[in-house]
């Protein structure tokens, strides 16, 4: 602790002098919330948001969705291994994040089990943004932790202003060998047809680690069913099976005219990737993901009296998820959806009130086959409806919303499960002075239960456990406040956050204090044998949530040399049971500090996190230790190469090589987090 402190405190100081410049302003372009019912700039909504695009995408993209995004303050990864990373908004994640594409949800199995990779490609993404609080509930009543929307153009909106264009990245990263390389073409012509083509390629090697990859001590004492191993199979350097590849393309059209737009796309992807190993034996499990996708996208402008526009989005996905257990398939998860949403925006009303009224609707046959087919096959539907007004008087700007859902889970041999989730908001942004911005928001939201959370019974050979659910669990009833402030002045900017989380009838995984034991297919105590496996059990019970997300920019320096700023962030999340206990996999205390230095073509980075133990673990879930996260960026744009634009970038992750150990990982204490590494790569837009 002293020393992280010690280095903390000396990279600040190091460029304090003399580096405050006199009548320094630093003008910042704001980014538009397009996800949000209303276009709004960062600095005039009312709820959290993170957004990343352009240059500050690029040279944070990772393997998967949460790793790109894990650095953001309030979000970590839940990692499964190199092939899973699904993101955790302020200590949620499953259910309570809804990952989407273009506005429509992603619709595959990542949210029902976390071996279950994301089926979202991050290095396609032209844009992603981060909602928390009141805004979630208009794409799902149950995503209490966040919306994550990712934006690649798929379906032209706007008709581009060449027949012809594009952009081709080729990367490489030599801790695990990875290269990963995509191309895109995009056009129009003065008809109104606009078009739009991608494809990419991902592949690496077993991850290197900074040590040992299973922490046996950590791993006895709270898997009982190792307690039948005499010595664990433990890698030093590397986590095997840890390899993986992955590959897809889309192809979309759209016509765009007077009136509004219409189009359609198709996408495929392919993903393979392996699970870390436990060190028990036996063969190796990996994962053979496969998803077909069609979109329909519609929009009308003033289709009836005092609206805007109408808007329409269809999504059908055929997904596939196979677990190969040492070559063989054992378990074959299956997921074909139809997503519908429509949203009618009326004009202002007495010049004061915007608001968007809308209807979704998702209809799914989920099905789980083979010998080890845990969850029943059933039909999902989810109807929903929700209205938000935004009301604008002098320096206050409120915004309520509600919606309202039908779910209906319908499983083979159950009876049916039905649900109504009711869920509102109420926001409010005050502009106190020029330099001073206060928020607050408040939302109740209510989330049905999953079928797996409900009917999951047996064995689980991806997550090499017992899966057992409750068809007894209730609806979930969250109570968020979420108060915000912001500072804008020459010598510093601040955004502060505090939430504050009610959750009544909470639902969890919990590792169980008994084992299953397959060779008599009963549950024990103890470990008498060597197939032994963990239980994981769903339970309910209430539970509060707190925490902050902070960060303060200090210009330091603006001359001929280029400007250079000082960024201090923190985020921290501390999860309770009302009855005791702590939740399990909650992200620890993290704080730090970002110099940036920024000369014309020329943009580079130091970064410095620590991440406190995480003491906190749970119930049958080991303490996570400290650690320091050391990183470099470096960004350079060349001069255009013909009509062509070059941006080279390189970046540097975890140069002290620590074994970091993800509190929010099931995996925490048999796959660490990659140790040092080093990646180049090259984009060209033309």
């Amino acid at each position: 602790m002293n020393k992280s402190i010690a280095i903390l405190c000396l990279s600040a100081g190091a460029l304090t002098p003399n580096a405050y410049a006199e009548n320094l302003k630093v003008e910042e372009l704001e980014a538009v919330i397009v996800t949000a019912p209303f276009e709004k700039t960062g600095s005039k909504s009312a709820r959290p948001t993170t957004v990343l695009a352009d240059q500050e995408l690029r040279t944070k993209i990772g393997q998967t969705i949460g790793e790109t995004l894990k650095n953001e303050l309030g979000i970590t990864s839940q990692s499964f291994g190199s092939g899973v990373g699904t993101p955790v908004i302020r200590g949620q994640s499953g259910p309570r994040v809804r990952v989407m594409q273009n506005g429509l949800g992603n619709n595959d199995a990542s949210s029902l089990s976390p071996d279950h990779a994301n089926s979202v490609e991050p290095i396609l993404a032209e844009r992603i943004e981060v909602l928390r609080g009141p805004s979630t509930l208009l794409y799902g009543s149950g995503a209490i932790g966040g919306v994550v929307n990712v934006i690649d153009n798929r379906i032209p909106e706007s008709l581009p202003d060449k027949p012809i264009g594009g952009a081709a990245e080729q990367r490489y990263d030599a801790n695990s060998n990875e290269s990963a390389s995509t191309v895109k073409l995009e056009g129009g012509n003065s008809s109104g047809v606009a078009y739009h083509l991608d494809g990419f390629y991902r592949g690496h090697d077993p991850v290197h680690i900074g040590g040992k990859a299973i922490d046996e001590a950590a791993a006895r004492s709270t898997d009982s069913s190792l307690a039948g191993v005499a010595a664990l199979d433990n890698s030093d350097g590397v986590i095997n099976n840890s390899n993986a590849h992955s590959e897809g393309a889309s192809a979309g059209m759209s016509y765009l005219g007077d009136a509004g737009m219409v189009g359609a796309s198709i996408n495929q992807l392919n993903n393979n990737y392996g699970i870390p190993p436990d060190g028990s034996g036996g063969g190796p499990i990996r994962i053979d993901m496969s998803k077909t996708r069609y979109d329909l996208k519609g929009q009308l402008k003033d289709p009836l009296p005092l609206t805007d526009m109408l808007r329409y989005k269809f999504g059908y996905t055929d997904y596939k998820h196979v677990e190969m257990d040492n070559g063989a398939p054992a378990t074959t998860f299956l997921n074909e959806s139809y997503e519908n949403r429509v949203e009618l925006e009326h004009q202002p009303m007495l010049g004061l009130l915007d608001g968007v009224l809308g209807l979704q609707s998702v209809n799914s046959q989920f099905a789980a086959l083979g010998a080890e087919a845990i969850v029943p096959r059933s039909d999902i539907d989810s109807y929903g409806v929700f209205l938000v007004e935004s009301l604008a008087l002098d320096k206050v700007t409120y915004e309520l919303g509600m919606r309202g859902e039908s779910v209906t889970i319908a499983p083979d041999n159950h009876s049916d499960f039905t649900y109504a989730p009711l869920s509102g908001s109420a926001s409010a942004l005050w502009n106190v002075t020029d330099q001073h911005q206060l928020s607050l928001s408040m939302t109740h939201s209510e989330r049905a239960p999953q079928v797996q959370e409900l009917l999951s019974n047996g064995v689980h050979e991806a997550t090499r456990s017992y899966e057992l659910g409750n068809a007894h669990l209730k609806e979930e009833l969250s109570n968020n406040l979420d108060l915000g402030y912001r500072y804008q002045a020459d010598w510093m900017t601040a955004n502060i956050n505090l939430f504050h989380n009610w959750v009544g009838d909470y639902i969890y995984q919990q590792r169980n204090s008994s084992v299953f034991n397959e060779d008599t297919e009963s549950f024990e105590g103890f470990c008498s044998a060597d197939a032994c496996l963990p239980i994981l059990e769903s339970r309910q019970t209430d539970a509060v949530f707190k925490g902050f997300e902070a960060q303060l920019t200090f210009p330091l320096m603006e001359n001929h040399y280029g400007l250079v700023d000082l960024n201090l962030f923190g985020d921290y999340t501390r999860g309770e049971f009302s009855n005791g206990g702590d939740v399990p996999r909650m992200p620890p205390l993290r704080y730090g500090l970002q110099i940036t230095h920024e000369n014309n073509n020329w943009s580079g980075n130091i970064r410095l996190t620590r991440g406190e133990a995480q003491t906190y673990a749970g119930a049958n879930e080991s303490d996570t230790p400290a650690y320091l996260l050391l990183s470099l960026g470096a960004q350079y744009r060349l001069a255009n190469i013909g009509k062509a634009e070059a941006m080279l970038f390189a970046n540097a992750k975890n140069l002290l090589d620590e074994n970091i150990r993800n509190s929010t990982s099931y995996l925490r204490n048999f796959a660490p987090e990659p140790g040092r590494s080093a990646e180049l790569g090259i984009r060209l837009t033309y």
